[in-house]
């Protein structure tokens, strides 16, 4: 999402901000560009030349101090000359008393002007964790989304080679489904890659031969969560025997989504091959490389050391 309405924001955090309208609902349709805040102190002093006005503006005890100490006339020269500019909205801190001429000049040029209890500190982790989430980066991707322990596993390949049926064997094992059918990714801050349902199709799947189910009704609530971080794809393919499918694992392979490298496996379905329990080992594996074990490169340093032995053996047989 790249633009957010004021009115959106307002109704979204006017609880957990303590959000309250102080002059009007003057710019709730007016658009939020830009994910960052801003606090406007050289704005207030005179220095609009590099003012972010397109932010959110927050006024917090310092501001406030500084505009009820101005002389009335030069107070009111530099609010027109700030509120001149299409600001958003402006949020006002600590529950401070909004100065008088900064609420009639802001509502005769239609800034819309909230107050909260929250300290500025408070308020600006809370509303740029807000806005992070907002403006992230997102991506929909064809697939089903499951926590197989506590490793979100994306299982993606091509329509009715089975994503579903294999998800819902995961869930019946006690695994945690996340998504199906359609998977919300997001990059937030950090570069994590996080993975949710559409509100639509939450908690639910779509069988066929049988129709949409609901997971939660049927296997419990600890059978499905709301969102995971995506941390491993299961690429689900018909066997081709031209193709020569990875064996010791030496040869890692990834794929990328919204900037963000993941592990991708290959795995290529034939009748009678267990895929789930396959899936909760491709899991485990990867949980196992977070802790920094890597099975495949200890067997090929083990088989490389046994060689260089035997080597060494047979040359000191030859001498």
């Amino acid at each position: 999402m790249s633009r957010l309405s004021v009115r959106t924001l307002f109704e979204d955090n006017r609880s957990k901000l303590q959000l309250a309208v102080v002059n009007g609902e003057y710019s709730f349709d007016r658009e939020i560009s830009e994910p960052d805040l801003h606090r406007p102190g050289l704005a207030l002093a005179g220095f609009v030349e590099v003012f972010t006005y397109r932010r959110v503006q927050i006024i917090g005890n310092t501001e406030t101090r500084y505009l009820d100490r101005l002389a009335p006339n030069k107070r009111r020269q530099i609010l027109r000359k700030v509120l001149s500019f299409e600001i958003p909205c402006i949020i006002v801190t600590n529950n401070n008393v909004v100065n008088p001429d900064l609420q009639e000049i802001a509502s005769q040029k239609s800034v819309t002007i909230f107050s909260t209890p929250l300290n500025t500190t408070q308020l600006m982790q809370l509303l740029s964790s807000y806005l992070d989430e907002k403006f992230a980066p997102r991506l929909m991707v064809h697939g089903t989304l499951v926590d197989v322990y506590g490793i979100g596993v994306l299982i993606t390949g091509k329509s009715a080679i089975g994503k579903s049926e294999v998800a819902l064997d995961l869930v019946e094992r006690g695994h945690r489904l996340v998504a199906d059918d359609v998977v919300h990714m997001v990059r937030t801050a950090g570069g994590i890659l996080m993975g949710s349902a559409s509100e639509l199709l939450q908690q639910r799947m779509e069988i066929r031969g049988v129709g949409i189910i609901d997971v939660r009704a049927l296997f419990g609530i600890r059978a499905i969560r709301m969102q995971k971080r995506v941390e491993v794809e299961v690429h689900l393919e018909a066997w081709d025997d031209s193709v020569d499918y990875e064996r010791l694992g030496l040869d890692e392979h990834y794929t990328e989504y919204l900037g963000v490298s993941i592990p991708i496996v290959r795995l290529p379905i034939i009748p009678g091959k267990n895929i789930t329990v396959i899936v909760e080992v491709i899991a485990l594996n990867q949980l196992l490389k977070i802790y920094g074990i890597d099975p495949a490169k200890e067997f090929s340093a083990k088989l490389k050391k046994l060689l260089e032995t035997k080597a060494s053996y047979l040359r000191g047989d030859m001498e």
